[in-house]
Parts: C-alpha cells; sequence; structure tokens
C-alpha cells in the first residue's frame, strides 16, 4: 500500500462503509445528504474534522477509527480473532467491542413486527379452534 493511499481519508471512509454493508446512498440519508456528496466525499483526499465527526458518528466509529483504518489492520484483526478461536476453543476468549446483549435487543428490534404477525396469526388460530369446538 502506497503513502497516497495510506493518507487518503476518502478512501478509509469508503472501505469502512463497505465494510458495515451500508450503500452510499443508506450513508447519505444518514448525514442528510445527497449520494453524489458522499461519492465527493470518498474522492477527498482530506476531509475537514466537523465533517469527519459526522460521517464517523453515521458509520458508528471513532474519529480515529477512520484516520488510522488499514487493510492490513483488518486482516490482522481477523486473523487474531480465528486464531483465539482455534487455540482456545471458544469465540469468548476475544476481547469483544460490543455488547452482545445489544446485538440481541437489535435483532429483536429488526424482527419484532414478524413475531407480533406470528402471535396474531395464533391467536386467530386459537380463537378460529375454539368456535368450532363450541359449534
Amino acid at each position: 500500500m502506497n503513502t497516497a493511499t495510506k493518507s487518503h481519508i476518502g478512501r478509509k471512509i469508503s472501505r469502512i462503509r463497505e465494510l458495515r454493508n451500508m450503500k452510499q446512498e443508506a450513508l447519505a440519508q444518514a448525514l442528510g445528504t445527497s449520494q453524489q456528496t458522499i461519492s465527493i466525499l470518498e474522492n477527498s483526499e482530506t476531509i475537514e474534522d466537523e465533517k469527519l465527526a459526522e460521517v464517523a458518528k453515521a458509520l458508528g466509529v471513532t474519529v480515529e477509527a477512520i484516520k488510522n483504518f488499514s487493510e492490513e489492520n483488518v486482516i490482522n484483526y481477523f486473523n487474531s480473532f480465528h486464531d483465539n478461536v482455534v487455540t482456545t476453543g471458544s469465540i469468548f476468549a476475544t476481547n469483544c467491542t460490543f455488547n452482545p446483549l445489544d446485538k440481541v435487543v437489535e435483532l429483536f428490534e429488526e424482527n419484532k413486527s414478524l413475531y407480533e404477525r406470528l402471535l396474531q396469526a395464533e391467536k386467530d388460530k386459537n380463537s378460529y379452534l375454539e368456535r368450532l369446538l363450541d359449534k
């Protein structure tokens, strides 16, 4: 990786966004701007600190994480994560950077409407069966 790539903040933002499985449109919406503005931002070598702080918040990372981002660090992180799981036999041997309970709540919130529909279907089915038994 050459030094121009290392210091290109826009490319770092682009890679972090991609690793978070976020499209430019989603980042634009989070920042209250357009997809074209995000494209311009990701092609910029430098970005004002205030704007960088907004982008970091929208991506769910710190400004330092963006500034210090490198593909090599990502690969090393995942390799060490895999090595810890293999050598200890437990995924909990690694240092989590998130609260697992928050992830459970997040998944529940995402699927809440599905659970509610399934519950309502069961209630409807039970009331239908009760009416059939009453006849």
